[in-house]
């Protein structure tokens, strides 16, 4: 298999063909806004970690507390709280004007279950409920966690904003976490229009007339969520040339992920304005299967550690090389826990000779090892192509299954074996900010709880419970290089590099949250 870039081709003509709108839209042009944000299939935030599944839940959801931009946690639907001399119950009432978009009201019992539905799958969430007694409703606008034994971290975990804890009416949150939510009612700050949605196409959000922002200025995601138009579509453009296209004539807003290839055309066009929106880059990753052969073998999941080869991932994923980097660290690049422990895997150009030898003590018999391949996410496609390459160079019976993102999503929920519909590697990345914290989704290694893939290690997991009880910046910083002793010995995922991910928005739309947490908030911009 041969890897090559590929080459910029000119833009065409503006696509208007491509986005024949409904009159209903096109009479609304300027109270509208119109984003590239990629395909959404499942609507469930608690069923998929999926990034477009995240940005639709901050549209239509609200939270209880937020992040503000100084990554402290703030009231958000919550009106009052306090907490009781031993630190053991925490009460919790609502602010007025809470409505579901049918028009009901909120009630406590709406929180209560969706903060038990949550922390079902929710590392933070799971950590919570292991130390809660009981959440139970006071009354209609009034409820209450009470604890074991006292836990610092309460109002943090509720405003958690790698996957937010968002609040869903009782009738939805009493649904298992394993069965998704399709209803799309929620009582934030857009609504969702079905009517005008195309699934695969676009995605229509209306502006939630009754919503009542909190009086502070936006900060982070805390603070007053105010609308500023009618309207906001998703467009979801496979094609990068058809969407780079629709930006330069003007019938698109904003491209949350244009590929590499395009960011000099982007980066010089007076028009745009590449923006980061605050995150400090996305890290390339590839998680491991280990219930499956071959990879269900520790010394297999070594072996990857030392075939890749992260600049020539960088290479391909990064056209500016002042916008990427290697990753040794599990906690990141950017965090103040990233460490150099048990890292001597690493080496430029990979370690062939290192790989196979692993291998070889593996036992490795010839198993498939199937990698999911998103053929509508050019980075993702690219690099499960080359990671293909890579393998089958090491004598690894490495095989492409081409899908669309929506369909890797569900496939990678199935822990059969690859001959009953199942899967190996999966590609994917993440923002930087999350890897941060051991208690997001992806660094738990406790077997069926945890993510995609299904680690288990309990030297781990015994090592991560202390996280929260760790009170000083030294000693949490002791813990991360255990931690990742570990985590290196046991090798859940491998990664690929790290690139500083740029979105696209013309020069007239303003004033977007800029925050290092992967979603993206709709609220506060504004077009000048």
């Amino acid at each position: 298999m041969t890897i090559s870039r590929r080459t910029l081709m000119k833009s065409g003509a503006a696509a208007g063909a491509m986005f024949a709108l409904p009159s209903v839209l096109r009479a609304q042009t300027n109270q509208t806004v119109r984003m590239i944000m990629g395909d959404i299939q499942i609507f469930d935030p608690v069923f998929t970690t999926s990034d477009y599944t995240l940005n639709h839940a901050m549209a239509i959801y609200d939270t209880l507390f937020a992040m503000d931009a100084d990554l402290r946690p703030q009231p958000q639907m919550v009106g009052a709280w306090n907490v009781s001399e031993d630190k053991k119950t925490y009460t919790f009432e609502l602010r007025d004007g809470l409505s579901w978009h049918d028009g009901t009201r909120v009630m406590a019992a709406d929180c209560v279950a969706s903060i038990r539905r949550w922390g079902q799958v929710e590392p933070h969430g799971q950590l919570l409920l292991e130390r809660v007694a009981d959440i139970a409703a006071i009354d209609e606008t009034a409820f209450k966690i009470t604890l074991h034994e006292p836990f610092d971290l309460v109002l943090e975990t509720l405003a958690t904003a790698g996957k937010p804890l968002f609040v869903m009416r009782e009738q939805d949150a009493t649904l298992p976490a394993t069965k998704q939510v399709t209803t799309n009612i929620g009582s934030g700050p857009f609504k969702f229009n079905a009517e005008l949605t195309r699934p695969g196409s676009r995605v229509v959000y209306d502006r939630n007339k009754q919503y009542l922002p909190r009086n502070e200025p936006a900060s982070g995601f805390a603070g007053g969520k105010v609308v500023n138009f009618d309207q906001v579509i998703w467009d979801n453009i496979s094609d990068p040339q058809t969407a780079l296209a629709a930006l330069q004539a003007g019938e698109v807003d904003f491209w949350l992920e244009p590929v590499a290839d395009l960011f000099l055309a982007i980066e010089s066009d007076p028009n745009f304005v590449p923006d980061t929106l605050g995150k400090g880059g996305a890290d390339y990753f590839v998680r491991i299967n280990c219930l499956q052969p071959p990879f269900d073998n520790v010394k297999m999941r070594q072996a990857l550690l030392h075939l890749i080869d992260q600049n020539a991932f960088l290479k391909l994923l990064s056209t500016n090389p002042k916008a990427g980097r290697t990753v040794q660290s599990a906690f990141g690049t950017g965090s103040p826990y990233s460490n150099d422990v048990n890292t001597g895997w690493f080496k430029v150009g990979g370690d062939l000779e290192k790989a196979k030898q692993l291998i070889a003590e593996s036992g490795y018999a010839g198993e498939k090892a199937v990698i999911l391949d998103p053929t509508d996410w050019s980075e993702g496609h690219l690099a499960s192509q080359l990671l293909a390459n890579v393998l089958q160079k090491a004598g690894i019976n490495a095989e492409l299954a081409p899908m669309t993102w929506s369909e890797l999503i569900v496939r990678v929920t199935k822990k059969e074996p690859v001959e009953e519909g199942g899967w190996t590697l999966m590609l994917t990345s993440t923002g930087d900010f999350t890897l941060r914290d051991p208690m997001s989704f992806i660094f738990p290694l406790n077997g069926e709880k945890a993510w995609r893939g299904w680690p288990q290690s309990e030297e781990f997991e015994a090592l991560r419970s202390k996280w929260p009880d760790t009170a000083t910046l030294e000693e949490r910083q002791e813990l991360a290089k255990q931690m990742q002793r570990v985590w290196w010995d046991y090798v859940p995922q491998i990664f690929l590099c790290q690139t500083l991910a740029f979105a696209a928005r013309n020069k007239s739309l303003v004033d977007m949250i800029n925050f290092p947490a992967p979603a993206v908030a709709m609220w506060n911009m504004r077009k000048v």
